[in-house]
């Protein structure tokens, strides 16, 4: 009986250590040019500087409708990564080849967070174009979303 009621102690121990981890997250954006004629700019961006996004908040009632008095200038992030890709179109249309370097790209920096201790949790994609007549413009946008355990 002492073996189950210790054993049942120690299991409710780690499970509270397990919820009472805290990580820490970071994301990595990778930005594909869909402009035609090898026109646009496409990047891997990673920030090294970090926001507290309560500093940039404010609140919105009926009542009182005051703004965060934050200036532009305090939001921007002027330390991260930038590391060049290749568009996704030239002047011959679609380049496969193109493609391909941005995975291998893509594929050595998701491999360097994971030997850091980063695990990918999420990813997330999206297109964006005016979809018009005559459209010339878009951008092909991927979140990685990476968390570690805080050291």
């Amino acid at each position: 009986m002492k073996k189950i009621i210790l054993g049942l102690v120690m299991i409710a121990l780690l499970s509270f250590e397990m919820q009472a981890q805290q990580y820490e997250v970071k994301i990595v954006t990778s930005i594909e040019s869909i402009v035609p004629n090898g026109l646009g700019r496409s990047r891997l961006i990673s920030a090294n500087d970090s926001r507290d996004y309560k500093e940039f908040t404010s609140t919105q009632t009926e009542e009182d409708n005051t703004r965060n008095k934050s200036k532009r200038g305090e939001l921007r992030v002027k330390g991260f990564d930038e590391t060049k890709l290749l568009n996704f179109f030239n002047l011959g249309g679609i380049r496969f080849q193109n493609i391909a370097s941005n995975d291998a790209l893509i594929e050595s920096k998701i491999n360097t967070m994971l030997m850091e201790g980063w695990d990918l949790a999420f990813v997330a994609s999206a297109v964006e174009s005016a979809g018009g007549k005559g459209d010339n413009n878009g951008i092909f946008i991927t979140r990685y979303i990476f968390k570690r355990l805080k050291q």
